[in-house]
This record gives C-alpha cells, sequence and structure tokens, in this order.
C-alpha cells in the first residue's frame, strides 16, 4: 500500500521498513569495485564460503565477545534467510515440534510450516520483556525438538541480558533442544544493554546473523552461521545442492566491512537519537504502551485503546498521514490485531515528521 501510494505521487514517511537507510561502508563499495576490475569475481566459491571471509567472521567472535569460534565451524550463506532455510532443513525433521515467541519474526513461522514442523508459539509480554524464558519451556505439556531465540528481536527490540541467554543455552543442550539464535540485530543496542551470543555457551546451538544490519549491506544478500559438528556436512551439502554457493563478490567485499567499525557506529548512534525522538514524541501521540526497545530499530507498541484491527488501523494511518508502519498481525497471528511495529532506522527528519503527524491525527 505504502508503494502504491508513492507510485501514485503521494508522500510516504517509511516506518515500516526493516532495513538500514544507510548504504554499504566506503571501504566495502571499494572493494567490490577493486573485485569487478580484477576479474576474479566471476566464479562460484565454496559452498560453505570463502575461507579468508570465514576466518574473519571467526575472528570476529574473539574480538566482539571474546569467544573462541573455530572457523571450519562458519557457513557464509545467502542472507540470514538462506541461513534459516539450511538450519532448519539440517536440524529438524517433519513432525517435529520447534518453539518461538509471539511476536516473532514471521520467516521463521512460514519457513517451518513449509517444511512440516510444528511451531509451538510462545506468547510473550511485558513481564518477561517480550522474550522466551526457561520456565516456559519447562512448562509445556509435551517435549520441544527445537527453539528460535532472537535478542535484540523483531518486532520488539527486547533484549535477554547475557545470563538468562546462558540459562537458555544451558536448559536446551541438557534437554536435546536445538537451539537457533538469530543475532543479526547484534550490534545495535542501547544504553548498557549489549548482546550476548550463543556461540560458546552450548556445543549444539546453531548461530545465525547477517551484513544486512549492523553491516549496512542489506542488498548484498550475504548473512552467516556457526554450527555444531554435528550439522556442519549436512549443512554443506544442502547448500550446494540448494544455492551453490553465496555471492562470491558480495563475500570478497565483505571482509573489508570488519574495518569500518567508526562509520557503523555512527549508523547506530543516529538510531539511538531516532530511538530517543519517538520514545519521547510516541506516548504524547497516545502510544504510551511500548515493548522496551533495547536493540535493534524497532518500537512495538500496544494500541488496543486505538483499534482491534491493526492492518486496517495501519491503512487508516497511511491514507490520512502519510506514514507507514506495520501490523503485528504479521508478527504474532493471535494477538497482533492489537499491536503495531514502528521501524527507525531511516533519517532522523523523517521520524520527527512521522511523530509530528501521528500526534495531529491522532488528536483528531
Amino acid at each position: 500500500a505504502a508503494a502504491e501510494r508513492e507510485a501514485a505521487g503521494g508522500d510516504v514517511l517509511h516506518l515500516e521498513v526493516g532495513q538500514p537507510s544507510t548504504g554499504a561502508p566506503a571501504r566495502v563499495v571499494a572493494a567490490a569495485k577493486a573485485a569487478l576490475e580484477s576479474g576474479k569475481a566471476l566464479g562460484y566459491t565454496l559452498a560453505l564460503g570463502q575461507e579468508r571471509l570465514r576466518e574473519r567472521i571467526a575472528r570476529h567472535y574473539a574480538d566482539e565477545y571474546g569467544a573462541h569460534v573455530d572457523a571450519a565451524r562458519v557457513v557464509v550463506t545467502i542472507g540470514s534467510s538462506g541461513a534459516f532455510v539450511l538450519a532448519f532443513l539440517a536440524a529438524f525433521e517433519a513432525g517435529d515440534r520447534v518453539a518461538l515467541a509471539a511476536p516473532g519474526y514471521p520467516a521463521y513461522r512460514n519457513i517451518l510450516q513449509a517444511l512440516g514442523v510444528e511451531v509451538v508459539s510462545l506468547p510473550v509480554g511485558p513481564e518477561t520483556r517480550f522474550q522466551p524464558s526457561p520456565a516456559m519451556i519447562e512448562a509445556l505439556d509435551a517435549p520441544l525438538d527445537g527453539l528460535i531465540l532472537a535478542s535484540p528481536s523483531n518486532p520488539t527490540g527486547s533484549m535477554l541480558p547475557p545470563a538468562e541467554v546462558a540459562a537458555l543455552a544451558r536448559l536446551c543442550h541438557a534437554k536435546g533442544i536445538r537451539l537457533v539464535s538469530d543475532e543479526i540485530y547484534h550490534g545495535i543496542t542501547y544504553g548498557e544493554s549489549r548482546a550476548a551470543t550463543a556461540a560458546g555457551l552450548s556445543p549444539s546451538a546453531i548461530v545465525v546473523n547477517s551484513f544486512s544490519k549492523y553491516f549496512s549491506m542489506t542488498g548484498w544478500r550475504l548473512g552467516w552461521m556457526v554450527v555444531p559438528e554435528d550439522l556442519l556436512r549436512p549443512i554443506e551439502c544442502l547448500a550446494q545442492n540448494l544455492f551453490i554457493s553465496p555471492p562470491t563478490i558480495s563475500q570478497m567485499a565483505a571482509i573489508e566491512v570488519f574495518a569500518c567499525k567508526d562509520e557503523l557506529d555512527a549508523n547506530v548512534a543516529r538510531y539511538a537519537k531516532n530511538r530517543d525522538l519517538l520514545l519521547d514524541a510516541l506516548p504524547q501521540a497516545g502510544f504510551d504502551r511500548l515493548a522496551p526497545a533495547d536493540g535493534a530499530f524497532y518500537v512495538y507498541a500496544d494500541v488496543s485503546a486505538m483499534t482491534n484491527d491493526s492492518a486496517a488501523f495501519c491503512r487508516r494511518i497511511l491514507a490520512e498521514t502519510g506514514v507507514a508502519i506495520t501490523p503485528g498481525i504479521d508478527f504474532d497471528p493471535e494477538r497482533g490485531h492489537r499491536f503495531v511495529r514502528f521501524s527507525f532506522a531511516g533519517a532522523t527528519k523523517d521520524m520527527a515528521e512521522a511523530a509530528r503527524r501521528l500526534a495531529v491525527w491522532t488528536r483528531r
């Protein structure tokens, strides 16, 4: 609907899109140009990715988290989306039971259901900071085969403290539950919050990350996994048959992104400014029941005082204000009709103008 409005000449303030509005860092672009000119970026790489990039990703875990990760267990993928397909195919069989938080990223549910896996929804809310807990897992009436954890999460931006990530990792390993840790928003956190990686916490966990969010390489379609030894060969076979290899030019360029921390952290500083602006302005516009936005670039709002139909609500806001936001029904099939998500990944001036328009609209 936002695209149609824009195509018709209408103005749209994009608070619905979950991607950085910034391009890749300059060093990444320069490396891609050099690769094209050299002619070395035209062929396939190994299915698991270029060895140099895998080694650099492994070093990133040592630099960022103090965790030892063997480069042999790093798998480069076609975005985190390709990683989830490979991980779910390798780790689960049709009929397995895999739990995930609701609200949560809709692609988890859709991919699992396409593979015949039973999705077990864990309804979460303010009482657990919109995250799953060991108590929820223990209280289930049937055993699980898998658990998906996202910290920071989409759509809420909420996070688990490191000790709670470790507790879930230990519980899953002890019970034979395959933990899949979605860490694609690592690096985008606020205040004293710091994201904890499951890498090193459990020998059976799968870690998924991406170059799309913190690293601002969304359209380059590149991600990675850290996988346990027992899944490495199955994932290699699946990757070879499904994808052949990740994009070669993207891999050659991505090696440089780890040297761009100042530029990337400047993006996070802008997100922080946008976040502060919305957390101040949205309650004044009537959106005053907000999930804790610890990380990522989202604010998740309970709008049950305004509507019982989040999709219709978002369409009306778009039509009457030009502000595009996302209905919660995408993230929570049961309760999402009374929630909406705001993305603050865009320009600060757009956030300010969107907040102004929403305040005028709700007053009217």
